[in-house]
């Protein structure tokens, strides 16, 4: 059974509920209940050698604690003889011995019951005469490891998040990522790395997501790299915000054998719960074109008292959009250069590429991410590839151990036409990456390349093939009577090209006979006047000339004006499209015109028909 149709027969469980449960309830109820199913068909093989171990141990004096761990094979334990199963067998006291069974978890475990306030539940069921029917029906549910495996787990929360986000009106997309485009972050995270993917190297690393939802990219990174390297541990840190999302992603974490206690729940921004930590390898999708008004006395203050001690030293951007703060928070967890460095991937949308002029929040960003030589590669994605939003997204890659030859540069790599249509669409995403799109853009990022996308069509117009051709590659021959289309997908440009000098352009004032006025005290005695309204603005690039700028472009159009170099701001932004723009020339009018007679020639037949 695919995860589609196990969460669907999970969610079978809704027609139990309809009418004593509203359909944005549901999720209380299913979620918890799906976590506690798993665990007990996780725990169910070593169920009898843990209670026996439990009598021993207590009869002897130990403390059982170590001691049931070992015996459970995982990083938590039950210590009650019951299971679901075994709680149908008493219908009359199905709420005493839940609660009891619950109790006896280790209290790792307990505590994501805890978070889904799951106690109320019971209660409410109970109540309502329901808790057996719930029970039993998850009872009858094989969620056992060698039927389910972690990442069919995974993705099977993630189902049943997006179905209660969907009918309470709720954004699913801040509680998980899809899969392909972690595991694209993943590829991109990991292919510099030859030390940790080479089979046989024991290596240990560490991971953190601030923004973690239900653990998915935790997950997807730990897969990706006991699949090239079984040797290899990574060691998993998050945070999240939610509830339900972190107690999901705390069971994930129990049932991998990860330390839990590194999986802190609460608002990263205002309390960071791994301060003082750095990681290797780091992932975000951070909730974009959010408000952090909530939190803006907590980062303004550490901003202000901290500066670049602390983690917005750089600079703050508008509230109306926090997702820039994620991105100086995970600069200020990584690994020093000397101590081996760090690299994260972080998922953001158009508005941090090129929002706020020179000298605004966002600009002071990009200058230290740019001036600092962090930004490795920046790849524009599908629209329609995330569940709730269907806008342009990007994902950044930034480092502090770049390769020699990606130093003072920026690979930008357009893989918006990577996508194939879905079978049947998911809220929002309607389009999806192949396994072939994606090891297309990780070969592009990994060979540091400049390429075109050339497509072939035939004489009617209609695409029969694509190539990726890299600079100095030969083209393909068109078919027959058709042609190829031809446009750039990846391109490498030196830091400083993103950046501008903005200049300020006086014109003198002048009094109502024309003549120019001129200051008469201090620093402005005998100097022209400025006019406010005739005041202007240039972007200089930064490779440029000032004054060779202003002379050429400037000056033939006002010979009278001056630059006011006290207000010269520099700024930063990456126009990503516009380097990627192909200007298509129109069609000619005779084309147009011979269209439009043919047209015209069409309907006036289909009228004769008619009026026949």
């Amino acid at each position: 059974m695919n995860h589609q149709a196990l969460s669907s027969f999970i969610w079978s469980v809704a027609d139990i509920l309809r009418g004593d449960y509203k359909q944005s309830d549901y999720g209380k109820v299913i979620l918890p209940f799906t976590v506690l199913r798993r665990l007990d068909c996780v725990l169910e093989a070593t169920k009898t050698a843990v209670l026996a171990e439990l009598e021993a141990k207590t009869k002897q004096g130990l403390n059982p604690d170590p001691f049931l761990v070992r015996k459970a094979g995982q990083s938590f334990y039950n210590t009650s003889p019951l299971d679901l199963a075994k709680l149908l067998g008493d219908h009359d006291h199905i709420r005493q011995n839940l609660y009891a069974y619950i109790q006896a978890f280790s209290p790792a475990a307990r505590d994501i019951f805890e978070r889904f306030d799951f106690y109320t539940q019971i209660e409410r069921l109970a109540k309502a005469g329901l808790l057996y029917l719930v029970t039993e029906k998850f009872a009858n549910i094989d969620l056992h490891p060698d039927q389910v495996d972690n990442t069919q787990m995974g993705l099977v929360f993630e189902e049943l998040i997006r179905k209660f986000a969907e009918i309470s009106n709720e954004t699913a997309g801040e509680h998980f990522t899809p899969r392909e485009v972690i595991r694209l972050m993943v590829n991109l995270l990991f292919i510099e790395d030859d030390d940790v993917l080479t089979p046989g190297n024991a290596v240990v690393r560490t991971i953190y997501d601030p923004t973690a939802g239900t653990g998915g990219m935790l997950s997807t990174a730990g897969e990706f790299l006991l699949e090239h390297n079984p040797q290899a541990r990574l060691t998993m840190f998050g945070q999240e915000l939610n509830d339900e999302s972190y107690a999901i992603c705390k069971a994930d974490m129990l049932i991998k054998g990860q330390d839990v206690g590194n999986i802190v729940v609460g608002n990263t921004l205002s309390e960071d719960g791994h301060a003082h930590r750095k990681f290797d390898y780091m992932l975000s999708n951070p909730p974009f074109g959010v408000e952090w008004k909530k939190v803006e006395r907590e980062v303004r203050k550490e901003a202000e008292e901290k500066g670049f001690d602390g983690r917005f030293g750089p600079g703050l951007p508008r509230v109306s959009d926090g997702s820039m703060l994620f991105l100086l928070h995970l600069i200020s967890k990584m690994r020093p250069a000397v101590d081996g460095g760090s690299r994260f991937g972080i998922v953001l949308n158009g508005s941090p590429l090129f929002t706020g002029g020179a000298g605004s929040g966002e600009s002071e960003i990009r200058r230290y991410v740019l001036e600092n030589d962090l930004v490795e590669a920046i790849i524009g994605l599908p629209t329609d590839m995330f569940y709730n939003t269907g806008i342009a997204t990007y994902v950044w890659i930034l480092s502090n151990k770049k390769p020699a030859l990606r130093k003072g540069k920026v690979q930008l790599i357009d893989a918006s036409s990577f996508w194939q249509k879905m079978r049947k669409s998911l809220g929002s995403k309607r389009k999806e990456m192949s396994e072939q799109h994606i090891a297309d853009v990780t070969r592009l990022f990994g060979e540091f390349v400049i390429a075109d996308l050339v497509t072939l069509l035939d004489a009617d117009g209609r695409e029969v093939g694509r190539q990726i051709l890299v600079d100095g590659e030969l083209a393909p021959t068109a078919p027959a009577g058709g042609k190829l289309k031809r446009v750039p997908i990846s391109r490498i440009f030196r830091n400083q090209d993103f950046g501008y000098t903005t200049v300020t352009v006086e014109r003198p004032l002048r009094n109502e006979n024309g003549d120019i006025v001129v200051g008469t005290k201090g620093k402005q005695k005998g100097k022209p006047q400025p006019d406010s309204s005739l005041r202007d603005t240039e972007n200089v690039p930064l490779g440029e000339d000032i004054h060779a700028y202003f002379k050429r472009e400037v000056l033939p159009h006002a010979p009278d004006s001056w630059i006011d170099e006290d207000k010269s701001k520099v700024g930063y932004e990456i126009p990503f499209n516009r380097h990627f723009y192909v200007f298509e020339p129109p069609r000619s009018l005779h084309v147009i015109d011979e269209e439009l007679k043919a047209v015209s020639a069409n309907i006036m037949k289909m009228l004769e028909g008619l009026a026949e």
